[in-house]
Parts: structure tokens; sequence; C-alpha cells
């Protein structure tokens, strides 16, 4: 059973600025809604390869180090932590968003190396997802399945700021409501750990 705090953690650092969303959200300024959707699979399968990796490592670890799973959460968790206080800071700091054009490989390159890979397999995905296949394929395909809304959304973002048709929808913003929703997540994320000691 998918729980509803996996779903609104996923989709929370789904949505929280870093290097795969600035990408396609470069994309979308420079390439326009249409031709930046090729790069979504890249994003997935990424992000697909590296959550397995860093999961079955984890996995395979924990039962000669019991306290390994707990750190890890508490070390996402302060993760999340930095990275919600740095998105604050850095709020009313324009991107650079004029990158050269982004290529499927670039982007499957930056999310295969991206830092939110490690945290969903330490701390988002279950235990169970990388001791039960059953629970691997549906914690996964639920994965999966969010990225391509999400994705999509990071390239409208792009489009739309660079046309500047919506004023409420800026870079500020964005990255405050983030820094907010994130740390309102590290808490059970943080309580979760604490309790597993």
């Amino acid at each position: 059973m998918i729980s509803w705090l996996f779903v609104s953690l996923v989709i929370t650092i789904l949505l929280t600025p870093g290097p795969t969303n600035t990408l396609l959200a470069s994309s979308g300024i420079e390439s326009g809604i249409r031709k930046s959707l090729k790069l979504i699979p890249a994003e997935a399968f990424g992000y697909l390869i590296a959550i397995s990796v860093w999961g079955f490592l984890i996995d395979s670890i924990a039962d000669k180090f019991p306290v390994i799973p707990p750190i890890m959460k508490l070390l996402s968790a302060t993760y999340i932590i930095f990275l919600a206080l740095k998105l604050w800071k850095t709020s009313t700091i324009d991107a650079d968003l004029n990158q050269p054009s982004i290529t499927v490989k670039a982007l499957f390159c930056a999310t295969l190396l991206n830092p939110k890979a490690l945290l969903f397999a330490s701390a988002i995905f279950p235990a169970a997802s990388w001791t039960s296949s059953h629970s691997y394929l549906m914690h996964m395909g639920t994965f999966l399945s969010l990225i391509l809304p999400i994705a999509t959304f990071w390239i409208f973002i792009g489009s739309v700021l660079v046309s500047n048709r919506i004023s409420w929808l800026n870079q500020k913003n964005l990255k405050r409501t983030a820094s907010i929703v994130l740390i309102s997540f590290s808490m059970p994320l943080s309580y979760s750990a604490l309790t597993s000691f």
C-alpha cells in the first residue's frame, strides 16, 4: 500500500529546485514545451537507476550495520533543512537559466548524479521496497508516474518565466514556498529517524 506521506514527500522533493529541474526549466525557456518533453524519459531513467542502486546498496549493508538506515534518514532530514534554508537565502538571486541547449544525455547524467536520489532511496522509499519486489514495483511505479506531471510543470515554468506572463509566478515566490514546505516535511522524517535508534 502506498502511503500519502510517501506521495507527498516525493511530490515536494521533486518540485524542489535542483540540477534536474533547472535544466528542465532552461529547456522550456530555450526550446519551448513541446520540444522539451523528450527530456522527461531521461529524468525517469536517471532516477530509476540511481534510486535503485542506492536503495539496494543501503539495504545490503543494513543487516550488518542496523544503525545505517536511521543515520541515513537523519542525514536526509538534515539535507532537506539545508536545502530549505539555501532556497530561502537564494530566493532573491536570479538563477542563470540561459544555458546552452539541454541534451537528453546531459539531463540523464544530471539526474543520475542528483543527491535527491540518495535522499529518496535512504529516507523516502520504505525499507520494504528493497526486500520485496511487490513493494519495490509499487513504490517505484508511483514515483515514476509522478515525474511526468512535475517535469512538465518545470518545463512550463521555464516557458512562463521567460515571457513574464504571470507576475506572482516568479523565482522568489517559488523558492520560498518550496523552502517552507521542505521544512514542514523534514520534521516527521527527523522524528522517524530518531525513534528508530
